[in-house]
C-alpha cells in the first residue's frame, strides 16, 4: 500500500490543492518500509488526483480539500482522510494504528473571502463551496 500526505516542513500541509509536495510512505505488513518527499511540479487541485494515481497512491491524508478535488480522488479510487494537521509521520502512524483523527467534511478555509480578492480564484475545478 502507498500513503501520500500533503507535506510542508514535516507537517501536513493545510490545503490539498496548493501543496507543493507530498510525502509518500510505502507500507508492507502494517509498517512503513520506505518514505520520500516528492514535488508536485506545479500540479494543482484536480490534477493532483491524477498525479497521485500515477504514483500508485492508495490513501491520501491531508488538511483542507475542496469538493472538486474530493470527487477527483474518489473517481481515482484513492481513499481520503482529510482535516488532519500536525506531523506527517505521526499522522501515518495513527492511520496504521487505526487512531487517526480526521474530518470527512472539511472545507478549504482560504475560501472565506470573495473571488478575485487578493488575486484568489478557485480555478477550473472549483472549491466545492460556491
Amino acid at each position: 500500500m502507498k500513503i501520500a500526505v500533503t507535506y510542508e516542513n514535516g507537517n501536513v500541509f493545510a490545503h490539498f490543492g496548493h501543496t507543493k509536495q507530498f510525502k509518500f510512505y510505502e507500507i508492507r505488513d502494517g509498517a512503513v518500509t520506505d518514505e520520500r518527499v516528492v514535488p508536485t511540479m506545479g500540479s494543482g487541485h484536480g490534477a493532483l488526483a491524477s498525479f497521485l494515481s500515477f504514483h500508485g497512491v492508495d490513501v491520501l491524508i491531508c488538511g483542507g480539500i475542496g469538493g472538486g478535488a474530493k470527487s477527483a480522488l474518489e473517481e481515482a479510487g484513492i481513499k481520503l482522510f482529510s482535516g488532519v494537521s500536525g506531523s506527517t509521520d505521526e499522522a501515518v502512524k495513527a492511520y496504521l494504528a487505526g487512531t487517526l483523527v480526521f474530518n470527512p467534511n472539511p472545507h478549504c478555509n482560504h475560501h472565506d473571502h470573495e473571488h478575485g480578492q487578493d488575486g484568489h480564484t478557485c480555478g477550473a475545478q472549483g472549491c466545492g463551496r460556491h
